[in-house]
């Protein structure tokens, strides 16, 4: 049997319960073909991405035998679902292969019953599947007194860096969002009311490094081709910024996984390894990096495919619930003092929670409607991305360790 990228065509496309097993694949819907150049658009997460096709791509009809007119095949035609995987190559985001077929993820969620959730923001002591509420530890949604001196004091060190990261009056703070499409969506908006706020700091920058389609679990492996495609365009957004990794001081973290079908706690389990992945490797990239706060997904019952509905989205909280309760702890591997051995990770804390239960306000007033979503149920609409940015604005403005640095001095 041929090969593809090391695996058997079998294997690259294997489909467990409905969805897709194999990591990198990508979903999508051909836009336009161009045999004679040899190139394809395909339409994926709200991204229209162009690609060349190389001899040795594979290209495979719906039972993954190979296409011998390959794209000139009439079946390679606009709005024809396919599943695909791409590599890095010469400098350029190539085919490695695709397959013609039913995109899974597109199907219609199965129907839950949402109306037992609650926010964690207000569960207090109650639990979720055996699991506690609450931000933090204990079922509460304050920061413990050790994390939130530790974290003040790091707010307090946050000063205009030069670009090789050393203080300057005229340098930068880079405030940097990671993240999927989503992600991007919301802090966009965010930019724009933030950039327009008299009491921002004159000296922080925002950089958008989210980016669609770039979900946790290619992110977080920065040797992984696509994973190498998403950090590579953060240093080029930095760098269209006027921006350097060493004036990255604090970021914005916000992930999911597409397609997610393991089930609680097994999934939020696997997004919480993920993301420690993904900080550790932020440590890594970003020398001055002392904060990250993270939020977790937008309310996900109105979704219309498999993409990452309830109670998924729901669920996507307790990933980051129990990454940060780790590392207060005093988890080594997420070890943020000095004073306390090697440093692995930066600071961690909730950013704004935004998950509330479709039109039930919570407390403070937040609630989502369907026209706060987009066709597909799950990315956020013009309205829901401004409800997800005032939120994020309301929290830099007035958290404890952000106003330090978030506010003009």
């Amino acid at each position: 049997m041929g090969r593809f990228g090391g695996l058997t065509l079998l294997g690259c496309f294997l489909v467990v319960s409905g969805l897709l097993a194999q990591e990198g694949i990508q979903r999508g819907t051909i836009k336009k073909v161009d045999a004679t150049r040899e190139t394809i658009v395909i339409t994926s997460d709200g991204q229209d991405l162009t690609f060349s096709v190389p001899a040795d791509a594979r290209l495979m009809d719906e039972t993954g035998k190979p296409i011998a007119e390959r794209l000139g095949d009439k079946r390679f035609r606009a709005g024809a679902a396919v599943m695909f995987k791409t590599l890095r190559k010469d400098g350029k985001e190539v085919l490695q292969g695709v397959k013609l077929g039913a995109n899974p993820v597109r199907q219609p969620p199965p129907k839950v019953d949402l109306s037992e959730l609650k926010p964690l923001t207000e569960m207090g002591k109650g639990e979720y599947k055996g699991s506690p509420g609450g931000l933090y530890p204990d079922g509460v949604n304050e920061r413990p007194a050790a994390h939130e001196k530790a974290g003040l004091a790091l707010a307090q060190q946050v000063q205009p860096l030069d670009e090789d990261g050393k203080p300057a009056k005229d340098g930068k703070i880079v405030l940097l969002s990671v993240g999927m499409s989503n992600t991007t969506q919301e802090f966009s908006m965010f930019q724009q009311l933030a950039n327009k706020d008299k009491d921002k700091n004159p000296r922080l920058v925002l950089v958008d490094g989210a980016q669609g389609g770039m979900t946790a679990a290619v992110i977080q492996d920065r040797e992984h081709p696509r994973g190498k495609q998403f950090w590579n365009t953060v240093d080029e957004r930095l760098k269209k910024a006027g921006a350097s990794q060493a004036q990255v001081q604090v970021a914005w973290l916000k992930e999911a996984d597409a397609g997610p079908n393991e089930g609680f706690p097994k999934y939020a389990r696997k997004l919480q390894a993920e993301l420690t992945n993904i900080v550790q490797l932020m440590h890594q990239r970003f020398p001055n990096l002392k904060l990250v706060y993270l939020s977790s997904r937008i309310f996900g019952g109105y979704a219309k495919t498999l993409l990452n509905p309830e109670p998924y989205a729901y669920e996507s909280a307790f990933a980051v619930k129990w990454l940060i309760e780790r590392q207060i702890q005093g988890d080594a591997s997420l070890n943020f003092n000095p004073a306390r051995g090697t440093v692995k990770a930066p600071w961690l804390s909730w950013g704004p929670y935004l998950w509330a239960n479709g039109k039930t306000k919570r407390t403070d007033g937040l609630f989502w409607t369907e026209d706060d979503l987009s066709s597909d149920g799950t990315h956020p609409s013009p309205t829901g991305r401004r409800k997800a940015a005032e939120q994020l604005l309301h929290f830099f403005t007035n958290d404890l360790t952000a106003k330090p640095w978030f506010l003009a001095p």
